[in-house]
């Protein structure tokens, strides 16, 4: 479908059509806002159904949209959607509506707010917890300037766990710059009374009014000679207990916000009262909104943790599409090994930063919850946690997402491969991840690890594989990582109970007389399909060697290889600056074993890469099997 087709691939929305600037929301009458939120809802399900996506938190926040569009004029006030999986109906609001049926699609739109694809995306966002912070540096420009702009934060309860998220707070109260944070709470449930009177609340004590009044008043009571100021202690005193005793606000009252709820996030008109008024405020402000992830979809209200990233699925029932093939996910055989490690070994612990699900480790949680520990979206927290327990003699095994690990890369050199700590961690979506785009792929752990002292990198081939090296951690003293592929393997044979490796070796898959291509992890079995295909179509004999180490690199073996070939490709699925293409180089340099070869590296370029599906990816920066192949004849040329 062309991008000028006036007829949105996810359906006929007559109202989301219409509106051709986000100022246009500000016009709707409130029915006009709930037929705006029914839309909204639909076209974000028909979306995701075909072609997957953040789907639970960006039906929960529908309406609080709607009301900050109502409220605000984004032309000139700023928003940052925290981490972006909230944002889907921010997209369609502003200029996406036609085009979102592309949403995640190579050279479609993004599954995240990002700078470069609209206006209206003041921050692009991917991780978490980075939203008020970035508020905050916009509302001091503001300032600077003389401006008159409202500046938004929208955060989740989830992310407001991570410490950024409380530097931000602190340092924004402190400054006491004009700002708003929303906090988006979509767990904690609070009763109908109890929300009642909260709301009363907010809705009074936000009025500039009876702001004015109470500081008119608190000024009265301290020209009182002799008790004055001790009058007004108490009536503070009082007021925030009775606040205290109602809302959860002391904690960010302390911070120096002025706290403004709980609001049912999913009354449009109620919210819209509360901006109107927090809009005439001049403090900083957290509005705290209880929203239903998946609101309006009963599946998803059912399963908010399946829906949060889901893949393609039938929207009349929710249920996945039926896909052929059936083997295990790297996650699953991760997830699986541990526990059958853990099974014999009473040390081993298995810690993750708010993803037991997504890392595997859910299994864990279930058969040793006194071993498991979920510490939120605290990557840095999760390593240092991690390296204490390796104090007392347990064998933490640290399993987040690669693209989250680098958050933690103090913690790694600092707290653990300093001290030398028997710290293992396990790098789930290593390499490109796909849909989730140039925020989510792991491409950068090799280069950042093989330069820490003492550690040892790791990268399966295949499932059977990685099982080994879970096990080769576990029972290596010291720090240890493995970094394995979003997707499912390839159907190894998988050990009754796995082996471990011989720590720095590697293997030939196979030989060859003309040339060698040397790699490691995801690429090791497309290289040796490329191989297959050059011995069949051009009569080429090609090795293939898998070093299944990044560090310590299997030199001895290496070197042997150089002795024999004069043509070495080396492929990995990570930032060749410094990653393991450069490790090899390097080490051959070392050994004054470079002279004389054609030697060409295949890896992710210096450079984002943006979303689309792996296959797309992998072929782009040519570390599929078309790529090697077109590598090595290159070099046969010469």
């Amino acid at each position: 479908m062309s991008s000028n087709d006036k007829s949105c691939g996810c359906g006929d929305f007559p109202l989301l059509k219409s509106i051709k600037n986000p100022v246009e929301v500000q016009a709707l009458d409130k029915e006009e806002q709930a037929q705006l939120a029914d839309e909204l809802r639909q076209c974000i399900i028909n979306t995701v159904s075909k072609g997957g996506g953040h789907l639970a938190p960006s039906l929960g926040v529908i309406e609080l949209t709607i009301a900050l569009f109502k409220c605000f004029d984004f032309d000139n006030d700023r928003i940052v959607w925290d981490v972006g999986h909230q944002a889907y109906a921010h997209k369609i609001l502003t200029g996406r509506y036609e085009n979102f049926h592309t949403l995640r699609h190579k050279d479609g739109i993004s599954g995240f707010p990002r700078m470069a694809e609209n206006k209206y995306d003041h921050f692009g966002v991917g991780h978490s917890s980075t939203s008020i912070s970035a508020i905050l540096g916009m509302a001091v420009a503001n300032d600077i300037e003389g401006g008159d702009r409202n500046c938004v934060a929208v955060i989740g309860d989830g992310s407001m766990t991570a410490g950024q998220a409380f530097e931000g707070l602190n340092q924004a109260g402190g400054m006491k710059r004009k700002m708003v944070v929303v906090l988006n709470d979509n767990e904690m449930s609070i009763s109908a009374n109890v929300g009642a009177l909260s709301s009363f609340l907010s809705r009074k004590l936000s009025h500039p009014v009876l702001t004015r009044f109470k500081k008119d008043f608190e000024g009265i009571l301290k020209q009182i000679p002799k008790i004055g100021d001790d009058l007004a202690m108490y009536a503070k005193r009082g007021e925030d207990s009775f606040k205290s005793f109602f809302t959860p606000g002391m904690l960010f009252e302390a911070l120096d916000f002025t706290y403004l709820g709980p609001i049912d996030g999913h009354n449009t008109e109620a919210l819209i009262d509360v901006f109107e008024q927090v809009k005439k405020l001049d403090t900083p402000v957290l509005v705290h909104v209880l929203t239903k992830k998946g609101k309006g979809y009963t599946p998803a209200e059912d399963n908010p943790t399946y829906f949060h990233g889901v893949g393609s699925f039938e929207p009349e029932t929710g249920m996945a599409a039926k896909f052929k093939g059936g083997l295990p996910s790297y996650t699953k055989v991760f997830g699986d090994t541990l526990c059958k490690l853990a099974a014999k070994d009473d040390k081993i612990m298995a810690i993750t930063a708010a993803m037991p699900e997504g890392t595997g480790t859910d299994c864990f949680r279930k058969n040793y919850p006194d071993r498991f520990v979920d510490v939120g979206i605290c990557e840095q927290h999760a390593v240092t946690f991690a390296a204490g327990l390796a104090t007392m003699g347990y064998k933490p095994a640290v399993a987040i997402y690669s693209t989250f690990f680098q958050r933690a890369y103090d913690q790694i050199v600092h707290d653990v491969c300093l001290q030398n700590l028997n710290v293992n961690f396990f790098l789930d979506r290593g390499g490109l991840v796909g849909a989730d785009g140039a925020t989510h792929h792991g491409a950068f752990d090799m280069s950042f690890m093989r330069h820490i002292p003492n550690i040892i990198c790791m990268a399966p081939k295949d499932e059977a594989e990685l099982a080994r090296m879970v096990r080769t951690a576990i029972d290596f003293d010291g720090p240890a990582a493995v970094r394995y592929p979003r997707g499912v393997g390839i159907g190894a044979e998988m050990d009754e109970f796995p082996p471990v490796l011989n720590i720095g070796e590697g293997e030939l898959l196979r030989d060859g007389s003309d040339g060698v291509i040397i790699t490691v992890g995801s690429r090791v079995w497309p290289a040796v399909e490329a191989v297959e295909d050059l011995d069949t179509e051009h009569g080429k004999s090609i090795a293939v060697f898998n070093t299944r180490f990044i560090k310590p690199l299997p030199e001895k073996q290496i070197l042997e290889l150089a002795k024999r070939f004069k043509n070495i490709v080396i492929v990995e699925e990570n930032a060749m600056a410094g990653g393991f293409s450069s490790a090899v180089v390097e080490m051959l340099v070392d050994n004054n074993a470079i002279d004389g070869h054609n030697i060409k590296r295949l890896g992710i370029p210096d450079e984002f890469i943006e979303h689309g599906t792996q296959k797309e990816l992998r072929a782009e920066i040519g570390i599929d099997t078309s790529g090697m192949k077109r590598a090595m004849l290159e070099l046969l040329d010469k």
